[in-house]
């Protein structure tokens, strides 16, 4: 396949993959802008509508997206030769080396923090009602937390792409 072609397939990919990843967290805090404390109630039968709402939304979606955007911005990054000064932050790479870094904290948490919590509260893992209202709070903390992130996430990816990179000469 040729390089070019490679290239534009990762970048699209990259794209993709990010668009429904950070999209996922914006969509959530558009449908809940407050946090709204789940109650023994909506966690104690399988038929309350508010659980049904939580376990029919995809939740396995967003975590490949991460997955996805992660590896593939890793591989462009390696195919270019510029990993190493990213991950160095060296010179003009030290942007998009910030936005490595900040990318992988996202995706740690969404695979450490905020889906075993998810699991307990979806009831996928077994899990006392007042220990699933608790990670109930911790799941909308660590989103809310990438959705931060993905403020300046964004901010120093375009920064290395389409200018700003010198202000780091």
């Amino acid at each position: 396949m040729d390089a070019a072609i490679l290239d534009l397939l990762l970048r699209w990919a990259h794209f993709m993959a990010g668009v429904i990843w950070v999209g996922h967290n914006y969509s959530s805090v558009v449908q809940r802008p407050t946090y709204r404390p789940l109650c023994a109630e909506d966690l104690s039968s399988d038929d309350s509508p508010r659980f049904q709402a939580l376990l029919n939304r995809e939740h396995g979606v967003f975590r490949w997206a991460a997955v996805v955007t992660w590896s593939v911005g890793l591989l462009m990054l390696w195919q270019r030769g510029t990993l190493g000064g990213a991950l160095s932050l060296s010179g003009a790479l030290a942007p998009i080396g910030i936005g490595l870094y900040i990318g992988t904290l996202m995706m740690l948490n969404v695979w450490f923090v905020l889906w075993p919590h998810q699991q307990k509260v979806l009831g996928l893992v077994p899990a006392t009602i007042p220990e699933r209202l608790r990670c109930s709070r911790i799941s909308h903390l660590s989103s809310r937390t990438n959705t931060m992130l993905s403020v300046p996430l964004l901010f120093f990816m375009a920064a290395g792409a389409h200018g700003g990179a010198y202000l780091f000469k």
